[in-house]
């Protein structure tokens, strides 16, 4: 019966690793060397593994000697598995040294404890920049390294080769997702380029495209590497042999390339452009000009990190390195592991990656089916017309209103029909209740896609009545704009981790015709609108866009107060949901009415007669509040009169 200690079991390649160790008939018990921190995760992994009941946690540390661990308290181990190791090019110096030279030393310490076989997990980076064919016999041959990963595991295969221990060797390339599944655990290597082919995929897929031959790489699925690692840690093999677990040729980037842009079913580049390494060399000539700007290194690792490629990966995209495979393809001859063509498993890499691992992927789409979506004011009037248009495209629903029964109705109507809806009751001027509802809506519902901010109040009162009223003009900012602005800031952190989200801002078109007797309303909703137009611009990389809907004049109990109203033509609260669903679906950052643009129009080619035109509009429609409140008033026609002289007549 054998017995192993694994470090790295809750990685990518451990886990997999750990599970066929567990998997074997002769294995008695399999060490797992976590931290305090990780025993849950390795618990909760080892739910899906074979004989969970053979596993052991030992509790232990990478950067302490002999790992923390009691050998003696161990007993009897026959392997140790060294897997643990910073893979991460973005890692610092010092986090790399810690991790892959300390922590092999320590490891060290621990088999030499133990008198067990050990099975250091190495790398092809540990040939570095080397040029030429690098065969599994080979290790110093004068390369230099250009990173702190590459040259902390050359250093820490070194520190396996002097040791003395009886040892056995595996560099593994880059390690992609499982070839049958897709399955993979982070955006790295060629996943960081998958974006901008799955962008490309928009072009037709027959058109042909044409690129400079940019280098080779080498890569395998993580089903191989953990397959034939566990069938050569079997086998009777001498001291101090080494694998790569590698493909036995470069795969040319153009290659690796078409295999993705085959499974997205975009273009393929069917020819090379002459001239790779000048454009090459004047690739790094431009990059060196623009680092020599004041602030252009800052702007070109901005531009990369927009594309979602870290700097640091860009050097080693492309080696000019072969490694030879004979030890291996030998070693694993008659076991039936063999390394499968890329070209073969792109597919389930680009499926896997499209669904859980694309930046990109809740954003995905123009339709709000699956949605969660948080209006408020959603007890009457737009907001009630606006979720029940969209719980009827099949999004969730959260109901949010002051008056809990109202919403309660609503919420009683979507569920009738069919969809699916919550209600959240909530004065949104308090700034605690405020912060209670995303905490509670985002335990109940883990996330909110998109927001309708279109609780609101409207004060329609001139302001030569309203001196002896700025208490009008604080509540309506209060709901109108503080309010809507406290929930965005408190959903944000949500969307941003999500990469997604979408916010609706309820305006006005009264933006647009700027109004009289509105001032209250309309700076609170020009507040609101301004607030998104600048966050937009700010969150976009974040996967947070935003729109301001200019609504019309809109047939709600909002307009009631206003006589005159019932008398105008306004839309029906229907037709404003129409707008909030076209906002939400497709994303624009501004939805005008025609009207609405025509005013706007004509006030920027005859701003001094739409002014007027407002006055004598004023003029001419009386108060809501009574007249007494603010005095004698002067008469329609004088009024106009004076308007007319003050516009006409300027002093000298």
């Amino acid at each position: 019966m054998a017995v192993y200690f694994v470090t790295g079991a809750t990685g990518f390649l451990g886990r997999r690793l750990v599970a066929r160790l567990l998997a074997r008939p002769e294995t008695r018990t399999v060490y797992a060397l976590v931290r305090q921190t990780s025993k849950a995760r390795l618990a909760a992994l080892a739910q899906g593994w074979p004989e969970p009941s053979r596993l052991v946690p030992v509790t232990g540390d990478l950067t302490e000697p002999g790992l923390g661990v009691d050998a003696a308290a161990l007993g009897r181990v026959d392997h140790v598995v060294h897997l643990a190791a910073v893979y991460d090019f973005t890692a610092s110096d010092e986090a790399n040294q810690a991790a892959n030279v300390e922590g092999t030393r320590n490891t060290l310490d621990l088999v030499r404890a133990t008198g067990a076989r050990l099975h250091h997990v190495s790398s092809i980076a540990v040939a570095g920049t080397y040029a030429g064919r690098f065969t599994e016999a080979d290790f110093d041959l004068g390369q230099r390294f250009a990173s702190p990963y590459h040259a902390t595991k050359f250093e820490a295969e070194r520190l396996v080769r002097d040791s003395g221990l009886p040892h056995v060797v595996y560099r593994p390339s880059a390690v992609v997702g499982d070839s049958h599944t897709g399955e993979m655990d982070k955006i790295d290597g060629p996943y960081y380029f998958l974006p901008a082919i799955s962008r490309l995929a928009a072009l037709p897929a027959r058109l042909p495209l044409a690129a400079p031959a940019m280098g080779a790489t080498n890569l395998v699925p993580v089903d191989y590497v953990v397959a034939a690692m566990d069938y050569l840690m079997h086998a009777e093999l001498p001291s101090g042999s080494t694998f790569h677990l590698a493909s036995p040729r470069p795969q040319s980037l153009t290659e690796v390339y078409n295999a993705f842009a085959r499974a997205a079913g975009g273009p393929r580049v069917a020819a090379h452009v002459p001239g790779a390494k000048a454009l090459r060399r004047a690739a790094r000539f431009a990059a060196a000009g623009v680092d020599r700007v004041p602030g252009g290194r800052s702007v070109r690792h901005a531009v990369l990190e927009e594309l979602g490629v870290p700097p640091e990966v860009l050097p080693h995209l492309s080696m000019a390195v072969r490694f030879d495979t004979a030890a291996t393809t030998e070693a694993l001859d008659g076991s039936g592991i063999t390394l499968p063509e890329l070209r073969d498993y792109a597919k389930p890499l680009y499926d896997y990656w499209r669904e859980h691992l694309d930046p990109d992927r809740a954003r995905r789409g123009e339709r709000l089916r699956g949605r969660t979506v948080l209006i408020t004011g959603a007890s009457s009037g737009i907001g009630r017309a606006s979720a029940l248009a969209v719980a009827r495209r099949g999004a969730t629903v959260v109901l949010v209103a002051r008056r809990a029964e109202e919403l309660a109705r609503v919420r009683d109507e979507i569920v009738a029909q069919g969809g699916k809806a919550a209600c959240h009751p909530c004065d949104l001027t308090d700034g605690d209740a405020v912060d209670a509802l995303v905490k509670e809506v985002l335990a109940e519902h883990g996330a909110v896609d998109m927001l309708v901010n279109n609780a609101g109040r409207s004060i329609r009162r001139s302001v030569r009545l309203s001196t002896d009223r700025f208490h009008d003009f604080e509540r309506t900012m209060a709901i109108n704009y503080f309010g809507p602005v406290r929930l965005i800031l408190r959903l944000l952190p949500s969307m941003t981790e999500r990469g997604f989200g979408h916010v609706v801002n309820v305006t006005t078109a009264g933006l647009q015709t700027d109004t009289p007797r509105f001032a209250a309303y309309l700076a609170s909703k020009a507040a609101l609108e301004e607030f998104g137009l600048a966050a937009g611009r700010e969150t976009l990389s974040d996967g947070v866009t935003f729109t301001s809907v200019r609504m019309p004049l809109v047939r709600t109990d909002m307009i009631a107060p206003t006589g005159l109203y019932r008398s105008l033509p306004a839309a029906s609260p229907e037709k404003a949901a129409a707008l909030v669903v076209a906002a939400l679906e497709k994303r624009p950052e501004v939805v005008n009415r025609p009207e609405g643009t025509a005013v706007e129009l004509a006030t920027r080619v005859m701003p001094r007669v739409t002014r007027l035109a407002a006055h004598l509009v004023y003029s001419a429609v009386p108060e809501s509040a009574p007249e007494a409140r603010g005095g004698r008033r002067r008469h329609p026609v004088a009024s106009v009169a004076a308007a007319v002289t003050r516009l006409v007549w300027r002093p000298r």
